[in-house]
């Protein structure tokens, strides 16, 4: 996509500005895709199923293109702002590995990332758990007992899993941010600080829905539910800790997707 084909789809009126910084990238699930920049550029790149086949070469040949158009339109701007791009500061770069090293090794990320761990170990020793269950409901489906619904049963779990999946890595991935930025505004460095609540709030988002998924499954497998609750509590404990040390995350608003008197469509 070229610099003047990106200008004229920013130009739509129904777009919200910056809608797309503290999202959770779940665009399937989203109601703002048609105020969105971001999934627009992206749509228009790859307009169907098959371009998108993350299993076709040509999809990937297709993205380094996309993202070598979006640098040289990233150069091409801070040229136009007397900016060297080119011009690395070997000082600011050994800071930031420094900030890197620092936000690491902070509680909040040190046990997103023992989460994430625990999410594939789980996971790993539940294949038997979730094959049996598929058999269960299938049963019950075929003898369409009164009383319940296999189906829609089947269809929470997947969507249970589906959540926890997703946010397994962002969680982590959005706390580093967040503590990152964090230590950037404690060192006075030039930076946007609402930027680590923003982060934040996307990573205590994420541990709301998976905490609400992973009861889903509690519910449904009553042999593993003590090994479930373990999960449960190492959760709650990661977002009480986020919480203390974002205290003002929560009241973030995120552009569009907090505003009052806004709509998907």
């Amino acid at each position: 996509m070229d610099k003047d084909r990106l200008t004229m789809l920013a130009k739509n009126p129904n777009l919200i500005e910056g809608i797309h910084n503290y999202c959770d990238r779940w665009c399937e699930r989203c109601a703002f895709t048609g105020k969105c920049l971001n999934y627009s550029s992206h749509q228009e790149e790859f307009p169907d199923e098959g371009s998108r086949d993350i299993n076709n070469s040509a999809y990937w040949t297709r993205l380094a293109g996309f993202f070598h158009e979006m640098v040289q339109m990233v150069r091409e701007d801070a040229a136009e702002r007397g900016i060297n791009v080119d011009d690395i500061d070997e000082e600011i770069l050994a800071e930031d590995k420094e900030i890197t090293a620092r936000a690491e090794n902070h509680p909040c990320c040190e046990d997103s990332r023992e989460y994430a761990r625990t999410v594939n170990a789980w996971f790993d020793s539940a294949d038997d758990l979730f094959s049996d269950k598929k058999d269960e409901l299938t049963s019950a489906a075929l003898m369409d007992l009164p009383g319940g619904d296999p189906v829609a049963a089947a269809q929470e779990l997947n969507d249970a899993v589906d959540v926890i999946r997703w946010y397994q890595y962002q969680i982590y991935i959005k706390l580093i941010r967040a503590v990152r930025g964090m230590i950037r505004d404690s060192a006075d460095i030039e930076y946007m600080p609402d930027d680590s609540n923003g982060s934040a709030k996307v990573a205590l988002i994420g541990m709301d829905r998976s905490i609400g998924a992973w009861g889903v499954l509690y519910d449904a497998f009553d042999e593993w539910r003590d090994e479930i609750l373990d999960v449960l509590v190492s959760l709650e404990r990661l977002r009480k800790k986020a919480e203390r040390h974002f205290p003002e995350a929560r009241s973030f608003v995120r552009a569009g997707l907090d505003e009052t008197g806004r709509s998907g469509e």
